[in-house]
């Protein structure tokens, strides 16, 4: 049986030491968040966290949901756990409390949403979603709109959806046949299928917020003729009572590799009332509302499984005896050493721990920067994190998403044949994680829209302010003798994105292809950069506090100089072969594969 616990000292390590989230009192918000009522939120989180979700989650895998008579039942548990987690007050945890939210940050959110989808990820999809479509219609919506369902959608009363895909269109959106027919009264009706949707349908609340993309007939062609709309799955009348059920009823339910306990829906829109979100023809800039956070919430989801895989394979390392260690005998008061000590076995839980605890801190530091870019009264720092916010999430989605998948593996394997097996859960955390790298834009159009977009964005202005900051923190720290291995790694890492930039400069305009190869392993060197940034950031507040008796700030330490020296000299690969450029990827015929 897996288990879960919530790493809170690690998480008020990064919000109150790293990040130091006191001194952003002055936003909305923040004020509200002392380090009290954070530390209960982060206890009360955890409990909920490993007592209530994370039983199901082995539950949700083995019975999956249930199309029955055009109902979707979800697994045994699922709906007095939904019940528990909105009468906690969680779904409006960082909403609006114009709409009865808790207006809290939402820096303190994605770490709740981080405990959720470990204990359980297929669970966290039902409230997660509605989130993003909540945050669509905030934006997006009139007053009308935002009067008639945000305030059930935060209580959790009502969820929501994102419908995008088409059984003949994934990622090219222009090929989107659904159609929206205006009528005489301002909705419009809808008409189409819709396949991947999440939470599409399920018994967990009375109505079902679906936000559409779909086409007015005599828009422009392509993604520039797409609009949005709001597709309740039962109308909703003027007192805010629900009527007789919409035009939209799900065909299926997708026989999936993981996370069986989320619905995963083929929707069919059959004449359904629709209504206009934001303007004609602009759909596409409303759903990137939602794509976008939802982005940073698949990121989430690879660091989730790869943090519970990290615990159960620790776990099983400490307490599995087989063989001796090979420079002597470490417990010999046992028939054999327990395999934490092969360096093979330490190699492959410290790759994972190290990922997990720079990525955390990556997230939450992100995470940060979304609320000062919404928050702030200095229109400089808005735009700073604004434009953080956009390099950064197509790097957490594929960053985040293949490693997460590749340490759940790396995890299944410290157990050997029992991770293999269904009982001890790690399987299950490879299939669930296994979707994250495809799910809301693939990978490999993250690291597209990385080098294609988010760097030459607005003059390359976000990613020169990242630099920036990197080059500023190696001048503070340059003399402090203790940080100089990871000030070390900051300065190298800040040239190695300074030469694969320019070599993308040069090289990318005149040949696309060039660009499109070195995509992927320029997301990755931009990644490990990263990591090594907030690894630098650890260590010099754990530094700060390291000495005494309380082992949590050595062995930071000791985790950040593994960063170092075992995992960052892979940025070095990335730009080699990144620099190598399209010609040998690119010379085989079609034919030949």
């Amino acid at each position: 049986m897996a288990i879960y616990n919530a790493p809170l000292r690690d998480m008020s390590f990064l919000l109150n030491d790293v990040l130091q989230i006191d001194k952003y009192a002055n936003l909305p918000g923040f004020a509200d968040a002392t380090p009290d009522l954070i530390s209960a939120i982060l206890e009360e989180g955890a409990k909920i966290a490993q007592e209530v979700l994370q039983p199901l989650n082995q539950v949700g895998d083995k019975e999956g949901c249930h199309l029955i008579d055009g109902e979707v039942k979800t697994p045994t548990g699922f709906k007095g756990a939904y019940d528990t987690f909105v009468q906690g007050g969680w779904s409006g945890l960082t909403a609006e409390p114009e709409y009865g939210g808790q207006g809290l940050p939402n820096v303190v959110g994605v770490v709740v949403n981080e405990m959720v989808a470990s204990a359980n990820m297929a669970f966290g999809m039902y409230p997660g979603l509605t989130g993003t479509a909540y945050s669509a219609i905030l934006i997006h919506g009139s007053d009308a709109q935002k009067q008639t369902y945000l305030s059930k959608m935060i209580s959790g009363q009502w969820s929501g959806t994102m419908n995008l895909t088409e059984p003949h269109c994934g990622t090219d959106l222009g090929l989107m046949r659904t159609k929206a027919e205006p009528q005489d009264d301002g909705s419009y009706k809808i008409s189409g299928t819709k396949i991947f949707v999440s939470a599409g349908e399920h018994d967990l609340t009375e109505n079902i917020i679906h936000l559409v993309l779909a086409r007015i007939p005599g828009g422009p062609d392509g993604v520039k003729g797409i609009s949005l709309f709001i597709v309740p799955k039962f109308l909703i009348n003027d007192d805010g009572s629900l009527a007789p059920r919409n035009g939209v009823s799900c065909g299926s339910l997708e026989e999936k590799m993981g996370i069986h306990g989320n619905s995963t829906c083929v929707l069919n829109y059959d004449q359904a009332t629709g209504y206009l979100l934001g303007a004609e023809h602009k759909g596409m800039r409303a759903m990137f509302t939602m794509m976008n956070k939802a982005r940073l919430g698949v990121g989430l989801q690879g660091l989730s499984q790869s943090e519970v895989s990290y615990q159960n394979a620790a776990a099983y390392a400490n307490e599995r005896l087989q063989g001796r260690s090979i420079s002597g005998t470490k417990f010999p008061d046992k028939p054999a050493d327990p395999i934490i000590v092969h360096p093979d076995i330490r190699r492959m839980l410290m790759d994972q721990r190290a990922f997990n605890e720079g990525a955390r801190a990556l997230l939450y530091w992100t995470a940060l920067h979304g609320d000062i870019a919404l928050k702030s009264p200095d229109e400089s720092e808005k735009i700073k994190s604004d434009d953080y916010m956009d390099l950064l999430t197509p790097l957490i989605k594929a960053y985040f998403t293949d490693k997460g998948f590749a340490h759940a593996v790396n995890a299944q394997q410290v157990l050997g044949g029992h991770g293999y097996i269904r009982e001890s859960g790690m399987e299950q955390f490879v299939r669930d994680a296994r979707i994250t790298m495809i799910y809301e834009g693939a990978n490999g159009i993250q690291a597209l829209d990385l080098v294609g977009r988010k760097l030459a964005s607005d003059s390359g202005r976000a990613i020169l302010a990242f630099l920036e900051e990197l080059g500023d923190f190696v001048k503070q720290h340059e003399g402090d003798r203790e940080l100089a291995v990871f000030v070390g790694a900051v300065t190298l890492g800040k040239g190695y994105l300074e030469d694969a930039m320019g070599w993308l400069m040069e090289h990318g305009l005149k040949n696309p292809d060039d660009a499109g190869a070195a995509s992927t392993d320029f997301l990755h060197l931009f990644g490990l950069v990263s990591l090594a940034y907030m690894w630098a950031l650890m260590a010099k507040a754990a530094q700060d506090k390291a000495g005494g008796d309380d082992p949590f700030y050595s062995n930071k330490l000791k985790t950040a100089r593994y960063f170092v020296e075992r995992v960052f000299p892979d940025a070095a690969s990335h730009l080699a072969k990144l620099k190598a450029g399209a010609d040998s990827m690119m010379a085989l015929d079609a034919e030949a594969f």
